[in-house]
């Protein structure tokens, strides 16, 4: 758009700023920018508009009441912007807590390989929560009968990191004069239409587990802390106390329209690694899939869902293996009371990471299982909620019980959570968190941490 055009607009769409526009466009053909012409036929513009607002109420400013010029407006979430039939939107989060963490000593008996719980002592941090803060912005429009839309998502934490060994989301380097990590999470487009669904390409949420984690109470507090000593972008949550991280990942995925409730997704990814077993080329897809069905039931209204996941692992100097699980859950609300429940069951998937001590160092599959269990009570602006869960990995044959003695059997917590909803952007949180973490030879670590801070959304 021009000078010009802008100018136009901003005495159509503000005639109560008249007086600035006049002085705007004045100190504009002042300064040679705009034409003698130009600066008669809007002035000319301007004057007329004011005189037609005195005289009548201003219409409501809406895409067909500006032809399709931009306006800035609030959305439903987030600030939208319209620029012709493009929406931009900005939406975004920012949260911060400060985290008290007690754990065992470090001796003989506290070490539990692929454990969550602290070893070491008491440690205090400022840090992120299980989320990190994130900026998203999307562009949508109609086209040709076709919803369209390209959408992005930047993940910075607020604590340092050192961008060894995991990129943004690396161990933290609590030093002086370095840099917070900012993950990129999403990159993707979608396509669709009413009676067809959604098509989405590009990096998001997978879809396996995902239910598990949006509807976790944890998800805008701390939960386990892990590493805060040296606090990276995010703490774990109950991520491996519950159910297995579905992570961010490059995948092309259709979504069903809503069928009285019910919708379906279905989706090919990116092959993984696995993170601890041996090498691997893998030479085709991964699958995953989710179902779930939203109702109500006179005052009970309910969420249930079931996901799974597939994907077939060409080990180099081995056995090749197929990884796959299943999770299914429910939530209820009724009244100012909300319970959720989940359970998952897998092989070959490992524990808290997708592909985490997936395997024994030959490619052997181990088994895993895990579930939790939540409540939450709303009184006005208070809530009060709870919630237990545990995480469980099996040996995959007797060779593996001796050659890993300590591998984690399984991995608890007991979480306690109070909120308070300041205002519609702020939530003030408080939180108890107790976790255990047992190996298959005997040895237990446990951590108590509480955690206080506040998250903002817009």
């Amino acid at each position: 758009m021009s000078a010009a055009g802008a100018l136009m607009l901003a005495a159509t769409a503000a005639p109560a700023m008249a007086g600035t526009t006049a002085d705007l466009l004045k100190r504009l053909h002042e300064k040679g920018i705009l034409t003698d012409d130009e600066y008669q036929e809007l002035l000319k513009g301007q004057n007329a508009e004011a005189a037609q607002v005195a005289a009548a109420p201003a219409p409501a400013v809406t895409p067909e009441a500006s032809g399709g010029a931009g306006y800035v407006r609030m959305t439903d979430s987030g600030v939208g912007l319209q620029v012709g039939d493009v929406t931009l939107k900005f939406s975004g989060s920012v949260n911060g807590f400060y985290v008290h963490d007690n754990g065992d000593t470090p001796s003989a008996t506290t070490a539990v390989t692929g454990g969550v719980a602290t070893v070491g002592g008491n440690s205090s941090a400022v840090r992120n929560g299980l989320l990190p803060g994130f900026l998203k912005v999307e562009a949508s429009t109609s086209l040709d009968g076709w919803d369209v839309g390209a959408h992005f998502g930047m993940y910075p934490g607020i604590n340092s990191v050192s961008y060894v060994g995991g990129g943004a989301n690396s161990g933290g380097n609590p030093r002086a004069l370095q840099t917070a990590g900012i993950d990129f999470r999403q990159t993707y487009l979608t396509f669709g239409r009413a009676g067809f669904g959604e098509v989405k390409i590009g990096r998001d949420i997978g879809l396996f587990q995902s239910e598990s984690i949006l509807n976790d109470i944890t998800l805008l507090s701390s939960g386990t802390p892990a590493g805060n000593v040296a606090p990276s972008n995010t703490t774990l949550g109950r991520i491996g106390t519950g159910y297995i991280y579905t992570d961010f990942q490059p995948q092309i995925t259709y979504t069903t329209p809503s069928f009285s409730g019910f919708t379906a997704s279905i989706g090919i990814f990116e092959p993984l690694s696995s993170l601890t077993g041996p090498e691997e080329a893998n030479k085709q897809p991964g699958f995953q899939a989710k179902f779930v069905y939203d109702g109500k039931f006179g005052d009970v209204a309910a969420r249930l869902w079931a996901s799974g996941i597939s994907q077939k692992h060409n080990v180099i100097a081995g056995p090749d293996y197929t990884g796959w699980g299943w999770d299914a859950g429910a939530k209820v609300t009724f009244g100012p009371v909300t319970l959720v429940g989940t359970y998952y069951d897998a092989s070959g998937l490992g524990t808290t990471a997708l592909n985490l001590f997936d395997t024994d160092g030959l490619g052997n599959k181990r088994d895993s299982h895990g579930f939790y269990l939540q409540g939450l009570t709303t009184f006005g602006k208070f809530s009060v909620g709870g919630s237990y869960g545990e995480s469980n990995l099996d040996y995959a044959n007797a060779a593996d019980a001796l050659a890993n003695p300590t591998l984690v059997d399984k991995n608890s917590s007991w979480v306690g959570q109070v909120r308070y909803g300041l205002n519609s952007w702020v939530t003030l949180l408080g939180e108890y968190i107790s976790t255990t973490s047992k190996a298959h030879n005997g040895n237990k670590a446990t951590s108590d941490a509480i955690a206080a801070g506040a998250i903002l959304f817009f």
